[in-house]
C-alpha cells in the first residue's frame, strides 16, 4: 500500500476513534459510538496488513481471526458483574503487547540507526517497555482482586514508598547504558529493566485497597493507552500515537473525575494505602452499632409504595451480583404505568468500573431519561416519597459528611436520608466495599429489606401486581 494511502487510512480511523469516544459518553449515542469504533478498528487493520513491511500474511491474518473469534466468544459470555474483571485483563494483555513488540523491535529494528537517532529509537523503546510491564502485572493483580482470587485489602510494605522510588530510580539508570548499545548487547538491560518493571506494578497495586478498584481500573486504562503511543513512536505509526493518546488522555481524565467524586487525589489513591485499617470512632474504640434497625415486610413496602408519588432508586454493586437489574426494570414498569414518577440516581463510583450502573440498566431496558447522575438529582431527595437502595452502601453514608474519623470522610454521596423514607435492600448488616459502617441503616426514617436483591423486587412487583388487580 503506497504511503500516501496508508496515511489516509490511518487518518480516517483516526477520526472515528475519536468520534467512537465522543459517542460514548452519553447512553443514548453510545451505541453509535460502539460503531464509529468498530468500523475505525477494521479500517486500521485492514490498512496495517496492506503496510510495505508486512509480508506474512498469512500468518498477520490468522492472529486476527483467532483473536476476533476468542474475543467475541469472551465478550458474549462474560456476566455483567464480570465486567470490571474483563476489563482489566483486556488492559494486561494491551501491556504485555507493548512488552513483547518492544522487545522484538530492539532485537530486529528493520532499519540500521546511528548516532542521536539509535539513541532516540532506543530510549523510546525502553519506555515503552517499561510502560508495558508495569500495566500488564498491575492489571493481572487488579483483576484477581476483583475477582475475589486476592484479598482487597492493601499489602503494605514497610518503607513501600522508598522501595518503589529505588526501583523508578533503577529502571531510569539502567536506560543509560543500554541507550548506546546494539542489539542483542543490551538484552540483558532490557529484561532486567523489563522485570523491574513488572514487579513495580505487581507492588503499586497490590497497595491499593479493594474499595479504589474502579479508579485503578480506569489508571490502568490509562496506562495501556501511554504504552500504546509510546509503541507508536517507536514503530513511527501515527496511528498507534493517536489512539494511544486518546485512550491515555480519556483514562486519565475519567480517574480524574473518580477521585474528585471520592474527595480523594490520584496520589493518594496510588500511594495512600486507602482501607489499610478499619474506620476508628472519635474515641478510638472500633465502631459500634448505632442504634436499632427497622426492618420492613414486602406486603408493608408495597402499601407504602402505593401511596407515593415520587421513587429514586439508588443502585449498587449489589444488584448487580443478584442480576436484578430486570426485576427493578419490572417494578418501574409498573409504578410508572400507575402514574408515579421514578428515577435513577447513578453515583460516579457505583460498582466496580465507570458506567456499570448505566450499562446494566441500559441492559435491562431501562430509559436514559430517568437515569441521572448525582449531581443532577442530589438536591432533589428532600421532595422524595421513597428512595430504595438496592445493593450500594458507601456511596450513601451520611458518615461521609459527619464522621471525621471515617475512611470516606469528606466523599460526595447520594443525600438518601433526606427523602420522607428510604428502604434499604440487603442480604444483611454488612459494611461496603470501603469498610466502615452506615449510620443510614439506624436513621429513623430508614427501613431494611432483607435479602438477594432480585428475589425481594421480584417479591415486591408480584405484590405490587396483586394490589393492582384487587
Amino acid at each position: 500500500m503506497e504511503s500516501s494511502v496508508l496515511t489516509v487510512a490511518y487518518l480516517a480511523a483516526g477520526i472515528l476513534f475519536i468520534l467512537s469516544l465522543g459517542g460514548l459518553a452519553t447512553q443514548q449515542t453510545a451505541r453509535r459510538g460502539n460503531a464509529f469504533g468498530v468500523i475505525g478498528m477494521i479500517i486500521a487493520i485492514g490498512a496495517t496488513l496492506f503496510h510495505p513491511r508486512v509480508e506474512a500474511f498469512a500468518l498477520t491474518g490468522g492472529a486476527v481471526v483467532l483473536g476476533s473469534v476468542i474475543g467475541a466468544a469472551l465478550a458474549a459470555r462474560v456476566a455483567m458483574t464480570a465486567m470490571p474483571q474483563l476489563v482489566a485483563m483486556l488492559h494486561s494483555f494491551v501491556g504485555l503487547a507493548a512488552v513483547l513488540v518492544g522487545i522484538s523491535t530492539y532485537l530486529e529494528p528493520g532499519k540500521d540507526l546511528v548516532g542521536a537517532e539509535h539513541i532516540v529509537h532506543q530510549l523510546e523503546i525502553w519506555l515503552d517497555v517499561a510502560i508495558g510491564a508495569v500495566t500488564f502485572t498491575g492489571s493481572i493483580i487488579a483483576w484477581a482482586k476483583l475477582r475475589g482470587s486476592l484479598s482487597g485489602k492493601p499489602l503494605l510494605l514497610p518503607g513501600r514508598h522508598l522501595l518503589n522510588l529505588g526501583v523508578v530510580l533503577a529502571i531510569f539508570a539502567l536506560a543509560v547504558p543500554f541507550a548506546p548499545l546494539h542489539a542483542p548487547h543490551g538484552m540483558a538491560y532490557l529484561l532486567t529493566m523489563t522485570v523491574l518493571a513488572c514487579l513495580l506494578g505487581v507492588h503499586l497495586v497490590m497497595a491499593i485497597g479493594g474499595a479504589d478498584m474502579p479508579v485503578v481500573v480506569s489508571l490502568l486504562n490509562s496506562y495501556s493507552g501511554w504504552a500504546a503511543a509510546a509503541a507508536g513512536f517507536m514503530l513511527g505509526n501515527d496511528l498507534l500515537i493517536i489512539t494511544g493518546a486518546l485512550v491515555g488522555s480519556s483514562g486519565a481524565i475519567l480517574s480524574y473525575i473518580m477521585c474528585k467524586a471520592m474527595n480523594r487525589s490520584i496520589w493518594n489513591v496510588v500511594f495512600g494505602g486507602f482501607g489499610a485499617t478499619p474506620a476508628k470512632a472519635p474515641s478510638g474504640e472500633p465502631a459500634a452499632p448505632q442504634g436499632e434497625v427497622s426492618p420492613i415486610e414486602v406486603d408493608e413496602l408495597a402499601e407504602a409504595l402505593e401511596d407515593a408519588e415520587s421513587i429514586v432508586i439508588v443502585p449498587g454493586y449489589g444488584m448487580a451480583v443478584a442480576r436484578a437489574q430486570n426485576a427493578v426494570q419490572d417494578f418501574t414498569r409498573l409504578c410508572q404505568e400507575q402514574g408515579k414518577t421514578v428515577r435513577f440516581a447513578i453515583h460516579p463510583v457505583a460498582g466496580r468500573l465507570p458506567g456499570h450502573m448505566n450499562v446494566l440498566l441500559a441492559e435491562a431496558g431501562v430509559s436514559y431519561e430517568c437515569v441521572l447522575e448525582m449531581d443532577e438529582i442530589n438536591d432533589d431527595f428532600s421532595d422524595t416519597d421513597i428512595v430504595l437502595v438496592i445493593g450500594a452502601n458507601d456511596i450513601c453514608n451520611p458518615g461521609a459528611e459527619t464522621d471525621t474519623s471515617s475512611a470516606i470522610y469528606g466523599m460526595p454521596v447520594l443525600k438518601v436520608w433526606e427523602a420522607t423514607t428510604t428502604v434499604v435492600l440487603k442480604r444483611g448488616m454488612g459494611s461496603g466495599y470501603a469498610g466502615v459502617q452506615n449510620p443510614l441503616f439506624f436513621h429513623d426514617n430508614n427501613r431494611m429489606y432483607f435479602g438477594d436483591a432480585r428475589a425481594t423486587m421480584e417479591a415486591l412487583v408480584t405484590a405490587l401486581r396483586g394490589k393492582k388487580a384487587a
